[in-house]
């Protein structure tokens, strides 16, 4: 029995599909395989090459198939424009980098002097010019040291001073950190002790010269960076507590160097060290503005023994993360400071000329009060007044999963788009995503 085969192509289709060899000849395919390489590019041939014997594409387009196929690069992460409102998002990544940082890094990815005075030929430390830019950036610290995030900074404190001892801890300050991390609990990892102090609203100088014993290794202060308390409240400031004669380590949180008027409840490195703590921490991908990294700052005694610990060298950073830390702190104000200090009038117009440029297009787009806050575990309760891009709620999900991606926030079906973290030079991108998603 014969039966027609009407789901083959045509024989002169399968003969016209292009070789492999030909397909990745083409100078666009040698670019493109330079670029992500050939065992990528190979495959989006395979495809494409099946699209042509299905008949769903021209011979002659085969190519451009094979580019619309491939990523724009090789990494999982996409680029998102963040119209939260949230400064530090932490599923974002936290701190923008500045251009400076990127350049820095793109010069460290191959060979670099990381370790080698090239003026000698001979070892020298690690990451020098990116500790003394720290030390510049905060002169009351005798030395600085930098690990791989805030956690590490604290965690290597505690293997260092107080292995088996007594760490002093308010009540008020049992802070619980992302995906379910806890202070205490990684203090308590570092073979470290756990001496509860005070209460959790209202906690002591008392409470701290009560507690303290022989087997004190120091007294710790946390600022509680993600949660507020109010009402009947109250806690000792650094200056009390390094009175009493222990190791004061504080952790700010942050990363906040220097007091800072927008942020006035905001700890900063600099105060907590006048104030006579021994050991600052923090983390330097929040308000500083840089790379995840770790913030080791204070005597030079307490740094060196922490830089000396065996477990500093797990603990160790890249070239990358000292090539960026350095151009933040020597560079020009980094985006996470432009957001956080952002003029609201002239946010205000950049929202409104948005608005116009879509409404003119059919679209229900007008402009909002909004509260936009710094996030991340960086001044909770801060809230920053700002403005919104107000438009139809359906539009939350095409503009989150275009390319490029926009993240909004959606209140009382309405998606509200903040330009506050968006530089203005993308101003015109976030236009031609939202024209896109409303299908304009």
């Amino acid at each position: 029995m014969v039966t027609d085969r009407t789901d083959e192509p045509p024989a002169d289709t399968r003969r016209s599909v292009p070789s492999t060899t030909v397909l990745l000849g083409d100078p666009r395919l040698s670019e493109a395989s330079a670029r992500l390489g050939r065992p990528a590019v190979k495959a989006a041939v395979g495809t494409a090459q099946q699209l042509v014997r299905d008949g769903r594409i021209a011979p002659a387009d085969a190519v451009q198939a094979v580019l619309a196929a491939l990523p724009v690069h090789l990494a999982g992460l996409s680029p998102v424009h963040n119209a939260t409102g949230v400064v530090l998002h932490t599923n974002l990544g936290r701190a923008p980098l500045s251009r400076p940082a990127l350049e820095a890094m793109t010069a460290a990815g191959g060979y670099t002097d990381v370790e080698l005075d090239l003026t000698t030929g001979k070892r020298a430390p690690r990451g020098r010019t990116a500790l003394a830019a720290l030390r510049e950036a905060v002169p009351a610290a005798e030395a600085v040291h930098v690990v791989n995030n805030g956690a590490a900074a604290l965690a290597l404190a505690a293997v260092t001073l107080a292995p088996g001892r007594d760490i002093l801890l308010s009540r008020g300050e049992f802070v619980e950190i992302g995906d379910g991390f806890r202070i205490p609990e990684l203090l308590t990892s570092c073979g470290a002790r756990i001496r509860e102090v005070g209460t959790t609203n209202r906690t002591r100088i008392g409470d701290y010269a009560d507690a303290a014993g022989p087997e004190t290794g120091f007294i710790l202060k946390v600022h509680p960076s993600n949660f507020t308390v109010s009402g009947f409240t109250g806690g000792v400031d650094a200056e009390e507590l390094a009175s009493l004669g222990l190791p004061l380590v504080v952790d700010i949180g942050s990363g906040l160097l220097a007091p800072d008027p927008v942020l006035p409840d905001e700890p900063d490195a600099a105060t907590a060290l006048h104030a006579g703590a021994a050991l600052v921490t923090a983390s330097g991908d929040k308000l500083l503005g840089g790379p995840q990294s770790g913030l080791v700052l204070g005597s030079a005694a307490v740094v060196e023994r922490m830089r000396r610990h065996p477990l500093a060298r797990a603990l160790r950073v890249d070239k990358f993360t000292l090539a960026a830390l350095e151009a933040t702190l020597r560079g020009p104000e980094p985006p996470v400071r432009t957001a956080v200090h952002m003029p609201l009038p002239r946010l205000r117009d950049r929202t409104r000329r948005l608005a116009d440029d879509v409404a003119r297009r059919g679209v229900d787009a007008r402009v909002v009060p909004h509260d936009a806050v710094v996030g991340g575990g960086g001044a909770p309760g801060t809230v920053l007044p700002s403005c919104a891009l107000s438009l139809p709620g359906d539009l939350a999900q095409p503009l989150r999963t275009g390319a490029p991606a926009v993240l909004g926030r959606v209140l009382r079906g309405r998606l509200l788009l903040d330009l506050r973290c968006v530089p203005e030079a993308y101003d015109s991108d976030v236009l031609a995503a939202v024209l896109r998603a409303a299908g304009r």
